[in-house]
């Protein structure tokens, strides 16, 4: 994996949190309980992708400082 990949891998996954984590403080009352459960959901998993990239994007950074790749 290249350099540029893995970066992009890494910014991908912190823009991921922070665009969800900022859904899930904006959410605004008053809506049925499963609007809440969907976007929990929704929100739970995409986070967990962006966890899975950072993981792949940091091992490649990190392959490639060591000259493995």
């Amino acid at each position: 994996m290249s350099r540029k990949i893995a970066g992009f891998l890494v910014a991908l996954a912190a823009f991921m949190v922070f665009e969800w984590v900022n859904l899930g403080f904006n959410l605004a009352d008053g809506h049925p309980t499963g609007f809440y459960v969907v976007h929990g959901i929704l929100i739970a998993v995409n986070i967990l992708l962006a966890v899975v990239l950072a993981v792949i994007g940091w091992r490649g950074l990190r392959s490639r400082r060591a000259g493995l790749s």
